[in-house]
Protein backbone atom coordinates (compact mmCIF):
# COMPACT_ATOMS: atom_id res chain seq x y z
CA UNK A 1 0.00 0.00 0.00
CA UNK A 2 2.81 2.46 0.68
CA UNK A 3 4.29 1.76 -2.37
CA UNK A 4 1.34 2.11 -3.96
CA UNK A 5 0.36 5.21 -2.82
CA UNK A 6 3.66 6.34 -2.97
CA UNK A 7 4.56 5.94 -7.18
CA UNK A 8 0.68 7.31 -7.30
CA UNK A 9 1.74 11.09 -5.67
CA UNK A 10 4.72 10.71 -7.16
CA UNK A 11 3.09 10.40 -10.86
CA UNK A 12 0.76 13.35 -9.69
CA UNK A 13 3.85 15.66 -8.72
CA UNK A 14 5.34 14.91 -11.77
CA UNK A 15 2.00 15.87 -14.04
CA UNK A 16 2.10 18.70 -11.84
CA UNK A 17 5.26 20.18 -12.37
CA UNK A 18 5.33 19.48 -16.29
CA UNK A 19 2.01 21.68 -16.11
CA UNK A 20 3.66 24.36 -14.68
CA UNK A 21 6.90 24.44 -16.61
CA UNK A 22 4.50 24.29 -19.69
CA UNK A 23 2.37 27.16 -18.24
CA UNK A 24 5.50 29.35 -17.69
CA UNK A 25 6.70 28.32 -21.26
CA UNK A 26 3.37 29.46 -22.97
CA UNK A 27 3.42 33.17 -21.20
CA UNK A 28 6.93 33.87 -20.71
CA UNK A 29 8.00 35.40 -24.42
CA UNK A 30 5.15 37.83 -23.87
CA UNK A 31 5.93 39.31 -20.45
CA UNK A 32 7.08 42.88 -20.58
CA UNK A 33 7.75 43.48 -17.12
CA UNK A 34 11.71 41.96 -16.04
CA UNK A 35 10.95 41.12 -12.49
CA UNK A 36 7.50 39.33 -13.56
CA UNK A 37 9.86 37.51 -16.22
CA UNK A 38 12.38 36.83 -13.04
CA UNK A 39 9.97 35.59 -10.56
CA UNK A 40 8.17 33.69 -13.95
CA UNK A 41 12.33 32.42 -14.76
CA UNK A 42 12.90 31.63 -11.18
CA UNK A 43 9.90 29.56 -10.33
CA UNK A 44 10.47 27.64 -13.92
CA UNK A 45 13.94 26.42 -12.47
CA UNK A 46 12.61 25.37 -8.98
CA UNK A 47 10.23 23.36 -10.98
CA UNK A 48 13.00 21.82 -12.88
CA UNK A 49 14.51 20.87 -9.97
CA UNK A 50 11.74 19.04 -8.03
CA UNK A 51 11.42 17.32 -11.59
CA UNK A 52 14.67 15.62 -11.41
CA UNK A 53 13.45 14.72 -7.77
CA UNK A 54 10.71 12.94 -9.23
CA UNK A 55 12.01 11.36 -11.96
CA UNK A 56 14.84 9.74 -9.70
CA UNK A 57 12.57 8.31 -7.43
CA UNK A 58 10.02 7.01 -9.92
CA UNK A 59 13.21 5.47 -11.56
CA UNK A 60 13.63 3.93 -8.46
CA UNK A 61 10.09 2.04 -8.70
CA UNK A 62 10.59 1.51 -12.17
CA UNK A 63 7.94 3.87 -13.42
CA UNK A 64 7.87 6.37 -16.60
CA UNK A 65 5.89 9.33 -14.71
CA UNK A 66 2.94 11.04 -15.39
CA UNK A 67 1.99 13.30 -18.59
CA UNK A 68 -0.26 16.23 -17.93
CA UNK A 69 -4.32 15.23 -18.19
CA UNK A 70 -4.23 16.30 -22.16
CA UNK A 71 -7.46 17.92 -21.90
CA UNK A 72 -6.63 19.99 -19.13
CA UNK A 73 -3.09 20.79 -20.68
CA UNK A 74 -4.89 22.01 -24.05
CA UNK A 75 -8.06 23.91 -22.15
CA UNK A 76 -5.15 25.68 -20.67
CA UNK A 77 -3.25 26.20 -23.50
CA UNK A 78 -6.69 27.50 -25.23
CA UNK A 79 -7.90 29.95 -22.07
CA UNK A 80 -4.22 31.24 -22.40
CA UNK A 81 -3.62 31.96 -25.78
CA UNK A 82 -7.45 33.47 -26.16
CA UNK A 83 -6.91 35.93 -22.92
CA UNK A 84 -3.42 37.01 -24.37
CA UNK A 85 -5.07 37.85 -27.74
CA UNK A 86 -7.37 40.03 -25.93
CA UNK A 87 -5.17 41.39 -23.53
CA UNK A 88 -1.48 40.77 -23.59
CA UNK A 89 -0.51 42.97 -20.19
CA UNK A 90 1.33 41.00 -17.29
CA UNK A 91 -1.80 41.41 -15.88
CA UNK A 92 -3.90 38.90 -17.66
CA UNK A 93 -0.26 37.07 -17.18
CA UNK A 94 -0.60 37.14 -13.62
CA UNK A 95 -4.33 36.25 -13.63
CA UNK A 96 -3.51 33.34 -15.64
CA UNK A 97 -0.45 32.26 -13.74
CA UNK A 98 -2.27 32.89 -9.87
CA UNK A 99 -5.18 31.13 -11.26
CA UNK A 100 -2.80 27.98 -12.49
CA UNK A 101 -0.88 28.01 -9.53
CA UNK A 102 -4.59 27.89 -7.15
CA UNK A 103 -5.65 24.94 -9.05
CA UNK A 104 -2.23 23.07 -8.92
CA UNK A 105 -2.36 24.00 -5.06
CA UNK A 106 -5.87 22.97 -4.80
CA UNK A 107 -5.21 19.28 -6.99
CA UNK A 108 -1.52 18.45 -5.05
CA UNK A 109 -3.46 19.18 -1.71
CA UNK A 110 -6.40 16.21 -2.50
CA UNK A 111 -3.61 14.08 -3.85
CA UNK A 112 -1.97 14.18 -0.41
CA UNK A 113 -5.61 13.63 1.42
CA UNK A 114 -6.11 10.96 -1.09
CA UNK A 115 -2.49 9.27 -1.15
CA UNK A 116 -1.93 9.50 2.76
CA UNK A 117 -0.12 5.90 2.87
CA UNK A 118 2.86 7.21 0.44
CA UNK A 119 5.91 7.49 2.17
CA UNK A 120 7.47 10.73 3.58
CA UNK A 121 10.22 11.77 0.81
CA UNK A 122 6.72 11.58 -1.30
CA UNK A 123 4.83 13.99 0.78
CA UNK A 124 7.76 16.35 1.34
CA UNK A 125 7.99 16.82 -2.89
CA UNK A 126 4.34 17.29 -3.05
CA UNK A 127 4.45 19.85 0.05
CA UNK A 128 7.29 21.66 -1.87
CA UNK A 129 5.36 21.79 -5.12
CA UNK A 130 2.44 23.09 -3.05
CA UNK A 131 5.08 25.62 -1.11
CA UNK A 132 6.41 27.18 -5.01
CA UNK A 133 3.47 27.61 -6.55
CA UNK A 134 1.59 29.38 -3.47
CA UNK A 135 4.80 31.62 -3.27
CA UNK A 136 4.68 32.13 -7.10
CA UNK A 137 0.78 33.04 -6.75
CA UNK A 138 1.82 35.72 -3.91
CA UNK A 139 4.92 37.09 -5.40
CA UNK A 140 3.08 37.88 -8.61
CA UNK A 141 0.24 39.85 -6.87
CA UNK A 142 2.06 42.75 -7.75
CA UNK A 143 1.26 42.69 -11.22
CA UNK A 144 -2.70 41.91 -11.33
Amino acid sequence: MIEQDTIKLLRECDAGVKMGVASIDDVLEKVKSDKLKRLLNDCKVEHDALKGEILELLNKYQDDGKEPNPMAKGMSWMKTNMKLMMDESDATIAELMTDGCNMGVKSLNEYLNQYKAADEVSKDIAKRLIKLEDKLAKDIREFL
